[in-house]
């Protein structure tokens, strides 16, 4: 099976993990459809375990509309998501015990502070109390900010906020994350703070999927990279694969970068 396709009137490539990961996530022909618009055309793949899954697209392309199938926020008209074993269809509290999601929309109560954000949402996930606060301790020093834990959140700036963000999906001990977005507006110095603890994350085993529109963090990140596209996936596979192929009814020449790629197949048009 190709690791890159390009053909929209098709569902789209199955990535098959072929560096001896175990598969954590299985998308399986995820179809929406709102009214007479299909948002997601057949959109299938797996991410092993323990690997980043980069998930790029233009604005309006379907990638948000696929996570949030993914995550079980949205039912898919059809199709399904296993993941780590479970249903997300038929086993939807299931998966979400197993799932953390990052929203690209900061989703914190700005008038608490970070412990007391944590243990809120560590309560919701069903976390003891005597767990919930090892737990928030251990997560604020993961993402360096132990030391302004009874700080209230609306004094943090932009970047230690997506810090935060991301400790509370974290805070039940999910085996895959989604990260939406999770640098926009940030700067040079706290973006890289959230790739180190990206990186961490990927080093304890843990899955992500991750959809930026900055092809920069994708290339450093990311072990294996889909774009979406009109509700498909139009290419899939590695770096290097992705930069080697060639698409002669799109007149793909071999591309410089990751970003001269994604113009190549999605076009210039702007997506407003």
């Amino acid at each position: 099976m190709q690791d890159s396709i390009r053909d929209t009137s098709k569902t789209g490539p199955i990535h098959l993990s072929r560096d001896g990961r175990t598969v954590e996530v299985n998308v399986q022909y995820l179809v929406k459809t709102f009214g007479k618009h299909e948002a997601v055309k057949g959109v299938s793949f797996t991410i092993g375990k323990g690997e980043i899954f980069g998930l790029l697209g233009p604005n309006g392309a379907g990638k948000s509309t696929t996570i949030n199938m993914m995550c079980g926020y949205l039912q898919p008209t059809s199709g399904d998501t296993i993941i780590n074993g479970f249903s997300v269809t038929k086993e939807p509290m299931k998966v979400k015990r197993n799932i953390g999601v990052v929203p690209q929309e900061i989703a914190l109560y700005k008038d608490l502070n970070s412990m007391e954000n944590l243990e809120f949402f560590g309560e919701i996930y069903g976390v003891s109390a005597k767990e919930r606060k090892e737990r928030a301790e251990e997560i604020l020093h993961f993402v360096g900010l132990y030391e302004r834990r009874k700080e209230p959140v609306e004094n943090f700036s932009g970047g230690m906020q997506r810090r935060i963000n991301m400790a509370i999906a974290m805070i039940h001990r999910p085996a895959f994350l989604m990260m939406d977005e999770p640098t926009v507006g940030v700067d040079p110095q706290s973006r890289e703070n959230i790739f180190d603890t990206i990186e961490k994350l990927r080093d304890q085993g843990i899955t992500i999927l991750y959809t930026t529109h900055y092809m920069e963090e994708a290339e450093r990140l990311c072990n294996h990279i889909a774009i979406m596209d009109e509700g498909c996936i139009i290419a899939l596979g590695t770096l290097e694969q992705l930069l080697a192929m060639r698409d002669q009814n799109r007149e793909v020449q071999r591309p410089h970068g990751l970003q001269e790629l994604f113009i190549q197949l999605t076009g210039k048009t702007l997506r407003d």
